[in-house]
């Protein structure tokens, strides 16, 4: 950004309640910073503990250009390990998926065991020390069943906290005792941010989602109390007494339900049980759960759906018989994956219990269109005629955290604590 304003100066000018500048979504200088500092320093959602669930499951995770193995190791912990030959650099696990016993790379068949402890490396000399030629550890937690790892030497310690404010919320539906029925990868023409923007509000969903907005309410994530619509309204009021009802009763029946929100700290996040609309048991077509299997020791149907969030590359949705998660991996500045599984119960039979399609349809239908929504918006900020817009102070406040978060993370590693709390009041 040699020619251009400096992104210290973008960070210390940006207007609250509006949409960044356009740099921060095509310049190739903000994207590297992005992947140093917010994907290189944070937590970052990268799976489900049901993805190596046996001892010797692997799986390969790309962030940027770093590669993780995430792995099961036969005491059942997980371990996490940067997927680079301490010999000359090669990677040594080739599939995204796979499962060993030991870790060998096979260019020259140094071998590593699952502790990441060299084992063998012949031809070396008796001079050797193995000791000092360990796999490069990355930090690895579980919560609740869904896997966070972080890039930095050191990590951020209130994921902690996360984990104690939100596994109340998601433990009763036992994500480590389900299996995952359909993974997809969705290449999305746009960056990150505007994924994650997208996801953050609703205000697009009745224009842009008719299969979502069957079982998802309009009001749920912001509503305009404009009185234009006289009908409208009635409904509106009548969902917020709807949701004040079920989050009584859920939380009566030992499922924590209502908003709990720390979204701008360091480890952001979000959770809220919220109602759906028709039977109200699940994100389907027909509003019906999709799988006869309900998930842990859950017995009622109509649980609404769990949202949980997470800062900066993720959401989930838990309902009482599946469970449906997204993380996003950055690619570069104007192209990102969007990574789906939907888990049922571990004992589900495909085709006896639920049928696949009907499980998916709805979320594989909604990625898509929000695909679309990304592209459009990317090709819009790259125009010359782009600058930032206001967001909607009832259907986008959730956005406003996003891009709070962001500047506040950015400005803190860039300017320092003081000025990131500067930048952050004005």
């Amino acid at each position: 950004m040699s020619s251009e304003i400096s992104i210290e100066a973008l960070l210390k000018r940006r207007k609250k309640g509006y949409s960044l500048e356009a740099p921060f979504y095509t310049s190739d200088e903000i994207f590297k910073l992005d992947m140093e500092i917010i994907f290189g320093r944070h937590w970052l959602h990268v799976g489900v503990e049901p993805d190596v669930a046996e001892p010797g499951d692997v799986m390969v995770v790309d962030i940027g250009k770093t590669s993780v193995i995430v792995m099961r190791d036969d005491d059942m912990e997980l371990r996490a390990y940067h997927n680079v030959c301490r010999h000359r650099g090669a990677r040594i696990v080739l599939k995204e998926k796979t499962s060993v016993g030991n870790l060998v790379c096979s260019y020259h068949q140094w071998t590593y065991g699952q502790d990441g402890e060299l084992l063998f490396a012949e031809h070396m000399g008796n001079d050797f020390d193995r000791k000092c030629r360990n796999l490069k550890k990355v930090h690895i937690r579980s919560v609740g069943g869904l896997i966070f790892i972080c890039l930095a030497e050191e990590a951020p310690d209130d994921i902690d906290r996360m984990a104690a404010a939100i596994e109340p919320y998601i433990l009763p539906h036992d994500l480590k005792n389900c299996k995952i029925a359909k993974t997809v990868d969705l290449i999305e023409k746009g960056n990150w941010k505007l994924t994650m923007e997208n996801n953050r509000e609703c205000y697009h969903c009745v224009g842009n989602h008719p299969e979502l907005t069957i079982p998802l309410f309009e009001y749920g994530f912001g509503f305009a109390p404009d009185g234009t619509n006289p009908k409208r309204m009635e409904h509106a009021a009548k969902y917020d007494a709807l949701v004040q009802s079920c989050h009584t009763g859920w939380e009566a029946s030992g499922f924590p339900s209502r908003e709990i929100e720390h979204l701008t700290d360091t480890t952001g996040f979000r959770a809220e049980r919220l109602p759906l609309d028709g039977a109200g048991e699940a994100h389907t077509k027909d509003t019906r759960s999709a799988s006869k299997k309900l998930l842990g020791s859950i017995a009622e149907r109509k649980l609404g759906a769990l949202s949980f969030w997470t800062q900066p590359n993720s959401w989930n949705h838990f309902m009482s018989d599946h469970i449906v998660t997204f993380s996003v991996f950055p690619l570069g500045p104007d192209r990102n994956l969007l990574r789906t599984r939907w888990l049922v119960h571990k004992d589900a039979v495909e085709g006896v219990d639920y049928d696949l399609n009907r499980l998916t349809e709805v979320w594989e239908a909604t990625n898509q269109q929000d695909a679309d929504l990304v592209e459009i918006s990317h090709n819009g900020a790259i125009s010359p005629a782009y600058e930032p817009g206001p967001y909607s102070p009832y259907t986008e406040p959730l956005v406003e955290k996003f891009t709070e978060w962001y500047v506040g993370r950015m400005a803190e590693h860039l300017l320092g604590k003081q000025a990131a709390v500067s930048v952050a009041a004005e």
